[in-house]
């Protein structure tokens, strides 16, 4: 058997988050090692939607036009009530100068993971597979991990460990953390489908029913019968409905047919989130630490910002320039995430499947009279870009600590706390300087900023008018590695508030 020197840290679980959390560790120079029980990665398409933020976080390392290249883009979302279409809604237009990705992704789960495993070999970090962990009660104390493989048993000893094993994470259940919550009791199908008619092209498809629900992504192809992802309610409501039986249904209520499919399956929605994503040495990330419903296709980019924000923080302690408590931010910044995700879209899906009567009037009546209201009035109103800023989680705020909490009486900063507003540009605007996955400062048409970032040790970048982002030229920012802006302050005495807002050395 071909020893492994131990790991700084463990990562258990090749799905996407495993793996940019991998990546992101390798890439910063951290020694990583991944291991999943299963044999091979997964084949089926499950999540199928990159949100802008995600598609951010692989431009900082470089991957965006991988994923695009192997992507379909949906600009448009288009609700209907049965067989009834309502317009379209451009959620492209909503996002369009907020981001360098103003649309909705569509890209099978499977193809994400072959980019991302293709990467992290090249990274010369093999993913680990046939390679079970067993229960460890101690792990949190020691980061000791006994894994079997094909090949025999080992102990492998990291500093850290990240439990990325999918909802039903052994790892979680190891350490008798709860994973509070519950599970919908409808149950729900999700098919892939070719020479699918009956949906709007190019477009999210949305469509409620007096007892039906039914969602659609286009997955590429021929847009005159596209190879579509739906996912809905279904019929009766039983686990056991065959797709013969869904094919009817679906037929039937929303005028949507497919001549063939290539993966049919079932599951119940569960909403639930880990009690804590930290225990010693251990991590939750991903499916192990929170689950909820497909509404706004948030999973699994909710697992990938998870990654992205674990890693650079582990990256930071492993290399000296943060204490090891710096690491409960982890938690203090993204469970908060986790339960408003699961607190909406919780109360979206409930809306959309709930068969109280109340429930079913909204869908029958109010749906049909506001849906076109909604459409026309929604991309001319100001501050419509909110709605593509929480699709596209690209809005998502993390208090900076515990006193700017109290300071702003809870009134959360358009700026601080927030991920780095984009400012357009030559070779990628103001993100390109994020590839270096350092703290930097920024300084947007204001005085030169040199000097403080020297006087910090850290890098500098100066940038034309901030236009209309959020930023102020009479503001320089702190900007940490991650591409969320830590502080801002006036050009006098900025140096002495980032010094503050930045991690201790150890």
């Amino acid at each position: 058997m071909n020893e492994q020197p131990d790991p700084d840290v463990l990562v258990i679980g090749a799905g996407p988050t495993g793996l940019l959390l991998a990546i992101v560790l390798s890439r910063l120079g951290v020694r990583v090692q991944i291991v999943d029980r299963k044999a091979h990665p997964t084949r089926e398409s499950r999540a199928v939607v990159l949100q802008a933020r995600t598609l951010e976080i692989y431009d900082q390392l470089g991957l965006a036009e991988r994923m695009t290249a192997a992507s379909a883009a949906a600009r448009l979302v288009a609700p209907g009530y049965g067989r009834r279409r309502f317009g379209v809604l451009p959620i492209g237009e909503l996002g369009s100068g907020i981001t360098p990705f103003p649309r909705l992704t569509v890209l099978e789960q499977s193809k994400t993971e072959s980019i991302l495993g293709e990467y992290l070999a090249e990274l010369s970090v093999p993913v680990q597979w046939n390679t079970e962990v067993e229960p460890a009660h101690d792990v949190a104390d020691s980061g000791s991990v006994t894994v079997r493989s094909p090949e025999g048993s080992r102990v492998i000893r990291a500093r850290y460990v990240v439990g990325a094993d999918g909802s039903n994470s052994l790892v979680r259940r190891s350490l008798g953390i709860s994973f509070d919550g519950s599970t919908n009791t409808h149950s729900f199908f999700v098919c892939d489908t070719d020479n699918t008619r009956g949906l709007t092209a190019n477009a999210v498809n949305v469509r409620l029913g007096d007892a039906e629900f039914l969602l659609s992504f286009p997955l590429g192809g021929d847009d005159s019968g596209g190879h579509h992802r739906i996912i809905g309610l279904l019929p009766s409501g039983g686990s056991e409905i065959d797709e013969e039986a869904t094919r009817a249904t679906v037929d039937e209520v929303f005028g949507v047919s497919w001549s063939e499919s290539h993966w049919f399956s079932t599951y119940r929605v569960q909403h639930r989130v880990a009690s804590t994503f930290r225990r010693g040495r251990v991590f939750f990330a991903g499916d192990a630490a929170h689950v909820h419903s497909p509404v706004g296709a948030q999973g699994m980019n909710t697992g990938l910002q998870d990654a992205h924000n674990l890693a650079i923080k582990i990256a930071e302690v492993i290399s000296g320039t943060a204490p090891d408590e710096y690491l409960d931010r982890y938690e203090a910044e993204r469970r908060p995430v986790a339960v408003r995700l699961i607190a909406t879209t919780d109360r979206v899906f409930g809306l959309a499947t709930s068969s109280t009567r109340r429930a079913r009037l909204v869908r029958r009546r109010l749906a049909p009279l506001l849906a076109p209201l909604v459409i026309r009035v929604i991309p001319r109103v100001r501050g419509a870009s909110r709605f593509f800023g929480y699709l596209s989680q690209t809005r998502i705020h993390y208090w900076m600590d515990a006193e700017e909490k109290q300071r702003s009486r809870g009134r959360r900063d358009p700026v601080v706390g927030r991920r780095l507003p984009w400012v357009a540009g030559a070779n990628g605007g103001n993100y390109a300087v994020l590839r270096a996955f350092e703290w930097q400062v920024h300084g947007y048409g204001g005085a030169d900023v040199a000097p403080i970032g020297a006087a910090l040790g850290i890098a500098s970048h100066r940038f034309p008018s901030p236009g209309t982002t959020g930023l102020a030229s009479s503001l320089v920012y702190l900007v940490r590695p991650d591409g969320f802006v830590a502080a801002a302050a006036p050009h006098a005495g900025a140096a002495r508030v980032f010094a503050a807002a930045m991690p201790t050395p150890r």
